[in-house]
Order: C-alpha cells, then structure tokens, then sequence
C-alpha cells in the first residue's frame, strides 16, 4: 500500500465568525480581570484590616502570612507579600484608588510599593496606567538598584575613613582617637558595655551595699562607683587582658550564653497546681514552664525498630534517643500545629506530659516549633491524640482548632462582578489594559524622575 497517496494537505477554514469570537473572549478577559483586580483590592483591604487587629493571635499562628497560608492557600512567601502591600497601600491614596477601580493588577501595585512614596506615588502611578507590568518592574528594580549603590558607596566612604590612632602624653597617659564604622563601633560599645555590667556586678558581690543609686554605704571614697568615662577605660582594659590571655580568637559558632535552671524533684512529679521551679539567680519559673523545657531536657519496657533502635522506652528517661527523634522527623517533618510550616528548630512535645505518667514513644510524641511549644504549655493551647492516634490541637477554651482551611466557599465571579457594580465601579473590557502603543521606554528618564522626589 502506498501510503503516500493517502496523505492529504490539510487545510484550515476557519469559522466566518472566529475572528468576532476572539475579540468577544478577549473582551470578556479583560474585563474580569480587572473586575478581579478591583476584588483583590477589596481581599487586600480585609487582609490590612485582620493583621492591624492581629487576628491570627488567637489561632496561636505566627503572623497574618501564616494565616493565609493555612486559610487561603497561599505560598507563604506571597502570603507575605499581600500584607506588605495591604499594610502600604493606607499611605498610597492614589495607587489605591486605581487598584481599587481595576485601572491597575495586583502585579504593578506589588512592584510599586516597593518603593513608592505619598511624594513619589504619581510618578509611578503614570507609568503603571500607560506601561506593562514588566515596565514598572524593571523601572522598580533600576531604582532600587540606583538606591542600593548610593547607599554602598557611602557605606565604602565611611569604611575607607576608619581609623585609630593613639599617643602618649606628657604626663604618660595614652590618648586613643579613633573613627570606627557604624558596625564597628555598635560592637565594640557592646564588648565594653558588658565588660562594665560586669565590673559592676562583681563590685556589688564584694560589697553588696553599694548600688548604682546609692553608692555611699559606708564604703571608702576610692571604692566608689568610678565616673563613665573612667569604667570605660577600665573595661577597655579588661577587654585587652581577656584577648591576650587566648580569649582572642575567632567567635565561636556555639552559643554564648547559658541559662542554667535548678528544678526539685518533687515539681516534677507534682500535678501543677502552685508547682514552681528556681533559677540560678534566684528567680522563679511556673510549673508549666519547668514542663516545656522538661519535655527534651535529660532507661523498665523497651520497643525498638527493625535495626533495633529505640522507638519506646517507656518511663525510663524522658530525654528523646536520637533513634525516636530521627523518627519523629520523618513522620511530621516539622511543627504540627494547624498552620505552621517551621521545619527547623522543632522540639519533641509529650503528648501526655513524662511527669503525668506519659511515656517517651512515638505514639506519645509530636514535634513542635519553639512558639507552639510554648503555646501549648504556658498558652493555654492543647494537643491530643484521638482513638485512631490522629494528633489534633484545641484553643484554650477548649475547642478544637481546625486542621485545615474552611471548604465551604467557592469563587463566584458573577457575584464578584455584581459586587463591584454595587459600589459604583464602572469596569469594562478596557478598564485594565495599558495605554502603551509599542513605544520604547525611556528608564533613565522615569528614575530621574523619581530621583526628584527623594
């Protein structure tokens, strides 16, 4: 068989009203979309509305952003950007405006608001109704880009003139002058205002009548607390014996402080009523704090995986094994909360508290970021574990939190179209398109432009 003769060219006669047909659905395009611009501004109201209110407090969430992550399903990095602009758009009347009747996308705003200004705010408005959003984008990024050099090389200026320089006087003292960065000097005033916090603390250890107040308790004249230029000098002095004396290496990446908290035993095996534990310094801490900070601190049944790791060990001990641990981040990958997305920084909560008789396993443990751990035991927040083990959280007043976002709404662009009808809004088809005929942009021109206004 010769297929070659069964091959036909194809030819395409379109339908004599196609053309018509393209422009109706182009026409019907542009017009929700800037009936939904007009909307976004409206969702954009709303959302500026909540986080002034701080809404997302009571669901225990971190932010307004995390709200919409867990609400409305949205990236939690573009969830930040929407309350940026909701939060900037109050001081931009005219920008909101024409986002408010879909003469400009949510896009533009976005990169408008980066740098815009009540001084600035016209200029960018212009180019945003008559250019593209790739136009304000990159009119956006040469300013920023403009702003950003300007401000390196005066940060180059004021590193280039550091310096200190020192002599000896007559008398035999050292005169030190100096001129540091702004880095430099807010470290150095750090290092020395430390060394005189502890200069002065162990000043009061050695005579504990004398305060910053009060420095007359009946200690003689030269013990007194020195001036502050004097304490100064002496804790610059402190700061040079601690580095010649091997102090002076590079910053450990470790933590530099260490809180050390005492606990009786018998908080911990007290119900929690009045409980109370002691710190080094004297101070108290409540029971339900000793408990959060008891649930990872420090083995009889034991029950261990394939490899014969731990994956219960009872009573035992209350510290996690690593083995568990690894376990547990496997299973949750991070915070369990409704609506955190924290991956790091994550502690092993006991369901059932170690101290109420709960065991160190899997079926009693759930991970959670260093803010819902703490929610969940000086919050009044509960977590709990359901008949067929399925981990879910309550409000303090007892009632369940949700685990996701509400179903039960579903986007009607009619209704959003007879809504913006209702408030006046006169939106059509050549409502969002720009102005712009192919012309090329002239960039220098429009950043001198907002140059003017800085």
């Amino acid at each position: 068989m010769n297929y070659a003769r069964e091959i036909r060219p194809f030819h395409h006669f379109p339908d004599p009203d196609y053309h018509d047909n393209l422009q109706r659905l182009e026409r019907e395009i542009t017009e929700l979309a800037a009936h939904i611009s007009a909307a976004s501004y409206q969702l954009l109201e709303l959302v500026g509305v909540y986080d002034a209110r701080k809404g997302w407090v009571q669901h225990g969430l971190a932010s307004c952003a995390h709200w919409l992550q867990w609400q409305c399903g949205t990236n939690l990095a573009a969830a930040r950007e929407k309350v940026r602009v909701a939060r900037a758009l109050p001081m931009l009347p005219r920008i909101s405006a024409a986002f408010r009747e879909g003469r400009i996308s949510y896009s533009k705003v976005r990169a408008m608001t980066r740098v815009a200004t009540r001084r600035n705010e016209s200029t960018l408005l212009n180019v945003a109704v008559h250019g593209t959003a790739h136009h304000i984008e990159k009119m956006v990024r040469n300013y920023r880009r403009g702003q950003r050099l300007e401000a390196l090389n005066e940060e180059n200026r004021r590193h280039a003139l550091r310096e200190l320089r020192w002599y000896v006087g007559d008398d035999g003292c050292w005169v030190f002058k100096g001129r540091l960065s702004p880095e430099q000097g807010a470290l150095i005033a750090k290092a020395l205002e430390k060394a005189m916090d502890q200069q002065f603390h162990e000043l009061q250890d050695e005579h504990p009548d004398v305060t910053a107040v009060t420095p007359n308790g009946g200690v003689d004249e030269w013990q007194l607390p020195h001036p502050i230029a004097t304490r100064r000098a002496d804790a610059l002095e402190r700061l040079a014996e601690a580095f010649l004396s091997g102090g002076g290496g590079a910053a450990a990446g470790g933590d530099r402080y260490l809180i050390h908290i005492h606990t009786e035993a018998e908080v911990l095996q007290a119900d929690g009523a009045g409980a109370q534990s002691e710190c080094e310094d004297g101070g108290h801490v409540s029971a339900d704090t000793s408990r959060r900070m008891a649930c990872d601190a420090a083995v009889v049944h034991w029950r261990e995986d394939a490899d014969g790791e731990p994956l219960n060990i009872g009573r035992k001990s209350r510290t996690i094994p690593p083995a568990i641990r690894r376990a547990l981040q496997r299973r949750d990958g991070g915070c369990r909360f409704p609506g955190c997305s924290c991956t790091r920084f994550v502690d092993a909560h006991h369901i059932q508290h170690w101290a109420d008789g709960g065991e160190t396993g899997m079926d009693n443990l759930v991970m959670l970021c260093r803010r819902h751990h703490r929610l969940v035991h000086e919050g009044g927040f509960g977590v709990h574990r359901g008949a067929g083990h399925e981990i879910w959280f309550s409000y303090p007043s007892g009632d369940t939190l949700p685990a996701r976002a509400d179903g039960r709404y579903r986007g009607n662009a009619v209704l959003i179209k007879v809504q913006n009808r209702k408030n006046g809004l006169d939106i059509g088809p050549k409502t969002l398109p720009p102005r712009w005929g192919g012309e090329v942009m002239d960039y220098d021109y429009a950043q001198s432009l907002l140059q003017q206004w800085e």
